[in-house]
Formats: C-alpha cells, sequence, structure tokens
C-alpha cells in the first residue's frame, strides 16, 4: 500500500476539489447512522459528481492498494458504508440525476444518489412509483437500496429490489464501466449479473446507474391492521393465516416482545403486556377495505386483538406508524420522528379498536 501523501496526491491530480479531507468530512464518515463509528479514520472522502470520478478513484486505488468504502446517505443501520483508518470513502451522493422516465415502457433510468422519495415525488407527476422501502425513504439513496438489497415494507406485495431493477451500470476495480441488464419486462438470455450484483455491498464494483422498473400509482384506500397477540409464537401462526387465507397485504411486520417494548418506552405509551407480540398489516388499492376486513377476522380467530385504520389517498402511506418508529427511534431526535411516506406522515392516521371499526383519516 502506498502511503497516504502518495494518494492523496494521485486523487487530487485527477479529482481535484472533489476530495474533501476536511475533519468533520472525515468523521461523519467514519459512522452510519447504527451509532457504530469504524476505529480509525479515513484518509480522504471523494465526493463523486460522474461516472468519470468513480473510474478515477477506483484506478488510484486500485494502483495504490488503498480500499474504497462506497457510501450512499450513510443512513444505514450495519456499519456497511464506515470508513476506517487509511480507506478512501467514495460518496455517491452528488450523482443524484433522473437521467430518464419511460412512462409508457414502466421504466426510468437515474443516478445512485438520488433519495427514494425525491425519485418518487418526480415519477408522481406521471402517475407512477418505484416500490421499495426501506422504511428510510426520505432519507435513504436508491443507490444504498441496491447495494444492500434493502427492499423494505412492501416486498409482501411488491417484491424486493431485485424485482424493481432491470440494469445496472457497474464501475469495477480498476475502472472499467460494465452495462448489465436490460430495458425489458422478458431479459431471459445470458447471465442475470445484475441479479448477482444487488445486494454484494460494493465487493463487485461501484454502481453508478440503475434502471428501474416502475409501477402505476392507484386510486384506493391503505388501511392499517395492527393486531397485538400473547406472544410471537401465536402472532406467527397468525400471519402464516393470513397468508393461507389468500389475502395479498403489502405490508405484513411482526414486532416481537423487545421490538414492540421498546417503540411503547419511546413513545411513551403503557407497556404492552410481557412477552406480547404485534403484527401489523397494511392493505392497499381499490379493494383494500374488504381485504383488511377478511384479514382482521383471521387474526380475531387466531387469537389476536386487532384494530383498523383506513386513510383515503391515491398513493397513500407505505408503512405502519410502529415499524416507522422502529426504524426512526435509532437516529432521528424527537422532534422529527414524524415519518414520511408516499403520502401522508403516519401520525395522521387514527385509530380504534375492534377490528370492525373503519376510521376515515385526513
Amino acid at each position: 500500500m502506498s502511503d497516504t501523501a502518495e494518494v492523496l496526491a494521485l486523487l487530487r491530480a485527477a479529482l481535484g476539489d472533489r476530495v474533501d479531507t476536511a475533519p468533520a468530512s472525515l468523521a461523519a464518515a467514519r459512522a452510519d447512522k447504527s451509532g457504530h463509528a469504524a476505529s480509525g479514520t479515513p484518509l480522504a472522502v471523494v465526493h463523486a459528481a460522474s461516472v468519470d470520478d468513480v473510474q478515477q478513484t477506483l484506478r488510484i486505488a486500485t494502483a495504490t492498494g488503498t480500499p474504497v468504502v462506497t457510501r450512499g446517505a450513510g443512513t444505514g443501520l450495519a456499519g456497511a458504508a464506515n470508513a476506517g483508518e487509511g480507506e478512501i470513502a467514495l460518496s455517491m451522493r452528488a450523482m443524484d440525476r433522473i437521467l430518464e422516465v419511460r412512462p409508457d415502457d414502466l421504466l426510468a433510468v437515474v443516478e445512485p444518489g438520488i433519495l427514494n422519495a425525491d425519485l418518487n415525488t418526480a415519477l408522481a407527476e406521471h402517475g407512477l412509483w418505484w416500490a421499495p422501502d426501506p422504511a428510510s425513504r426520505a432519507i435513504s439513496t436508491v443507490g444504498g437500496n441496491i447495494a444492500t438489497g434493502a427492499g423494505g415494507l412492501l416486498c409482501a406485495k411488491y417484491g424486493v429490489v431485485r424485482d424493481a431493477v432491470l440494469g445496472v451500470d457497474l464501475v469495477l476495480a480498476d475502472g472499467r464501466l460494465l452495462h448489465l441488464g436490460h430495458r425489458t419486462v422478458k431479459g431471459v438470455t445470458g447471465l442475470d449479473l445484475t441479479s448477482l450484483v444487488i445486494g454484494s455491498e460494493g465487493t463487485l464494483g461501484v454502481v453508478v446507474g440503475a434502471t428501474l422498473t416502475l409501477r402505476r400509482l392507484i386510486p384506493g384506500e391503505v388501511c392499517t391492521i395492527a393486531a397485538t397477540f400473547a406472544d410471537v409464537r401465536t402472532a406467527a401462526v397468525a400471519s402464516s393465516a393470513v397468508t393461507a387465507s389468500g389475502a395479498q397485504p403489502a405490508i405484513m411486520e411482526l414486532m416481537d416482545a423487545a421490538s414492540l417494548a421498546a417503540v411503547h418506552a419511546l413513545l411513551h405509551l403503557e407497556p404492552p403486556a410481557p412477552g406480547a407480540a404485534q403484527l401489523t398489516i397494511q392493505t392497499d388499492g381499490p379493494a383494500a377495505a374488504a381485504e383488511a376486513d377478511a384479514i382482521a377476522a383471521v387474526l380475531t380467530e387466531a387469537g389476536g386483538s386487532p384494530s383498523l385504520t383506513t386513510v383515503r389517498k391515491a398513493s397513500g402511506c407505505s408503512r405502519s406508524a410502529a415499524r416507522c418508529t422502529l426504524r426512526w427511534s435509532r437516529w432521528a431526535r424527537p422532534s422529527s420522528r414524524t415519518s414520511r411516506c408516499r403520502g401522508a406522515p403516519c401520525r395522521r392516521c387514527s385509530t380504534r379498536s375492534p377490528a370492525s371499526s373503519v376510521i376515515t383519516g385526513s
């Protein structure tokens, strides 16, 4: 490995002021939102603004034997984007353009640094949306979703990230640029290298572009059911019963006793019963209310105590309040824990029990 001064000199000669060695920037690159940080300090943060910037960085890193940690918005909870001693933190956040939207073909081509929420705001003008939502849509990047395979809450109905990405542009460690995948619904020839890259967390290369498959916004209601159970095993059996019933919820999330108690404590709610678990299910679309009523009946029969909320919105709210809170509580300040979804904040929903009660929110 070359010494730090040599690596920095090469980076600055190739990239100029996109090489950042400010102490605050280096400190920020050591950590994500997990609360953990790398033990050392990276030698530089490269704020890539183009594919060429990424290629130049990786060529220098390969030539000098310098490790590179690719970083999006730094909102992960697993430490994957934490850069340590002697490493280059390659930030993709500035590469945030939407390069192409084709409503008739239900696809978009984007750079990796665009925030999920910003992408969906732009797509809504075309009556479209991109489904993956890792419960941090307002602050996480599309590239981060792809790199970590973070499909999120809506996978029960809309699939995981691999189901929403048609192709990727990938820069290899030696700086070569590959164009993988296809732009059609059917693309079955050859090896599926796009799926190999998704979830690889930068070990195979750096994603510098993505061709995404989109969905049309469908008017209808969004109904959320929160059902408590005596224990996690009973809740798991109930979730299997919902699947066996033929219902297709958009979200189905199980919170064990520890998670449920943490959320109640954060929101200053009455503590749940010892050992209690919660199953949170959401339906959407024109038949959301009928499906929610049917699911609530299944949960009641399985020993649950469900409550049901209905929000009338064309796009709806993409997550449950409890799951939002669990995710946001890891890094948000108390004054900013209201979640941002495909519509209104979750806290605007109103809830009451029993399951037969349906309340229309704003």
